[in-house]
């Protein structure tokens, strides 16, 4: 995969949803909570306004309904805003 996000967009591969089960019962997917963390996989190079802080490598937690969902050889990944990240985890 080669690609790489414009201005002070990050590109982020959310964690996997937790597999839960209610007394035997498998809940679907469409019913999981989805993961609101993810690990940076490229960076932008920032705006003149706002310096990109955020590296690869670095695993962020980020709002419920923050960036846009993208689908790239079969993998989900997250375009969203660097102000969208809530905090890096150490």
């Amino acid at each position: 995969m080669n690609i790489k996000p414009l201005a002070d967009r990050v590109l982020v591969k959310p964690a996997p949803a937790e597999e839960k089960t209610l007394g035997g019962i498998i809940i679907p997917d469409t019913a999981k909570e989805k993961p609101l963390q993810g690990s940076v996989l490229a960076v932008g190079n920032g705006t003149k306004d706002e310096e990109m802080v955020l590296k690869a490598g670095d695993t962020v937690l980020y709002g419920k309904y923050s960036g846009t969902e993208i689908e790239l050889e079969g993998e989900k990944y997250l375009i969203m805003r660097q102000s969208d990240v809530l905090a890096v985890l150490g």
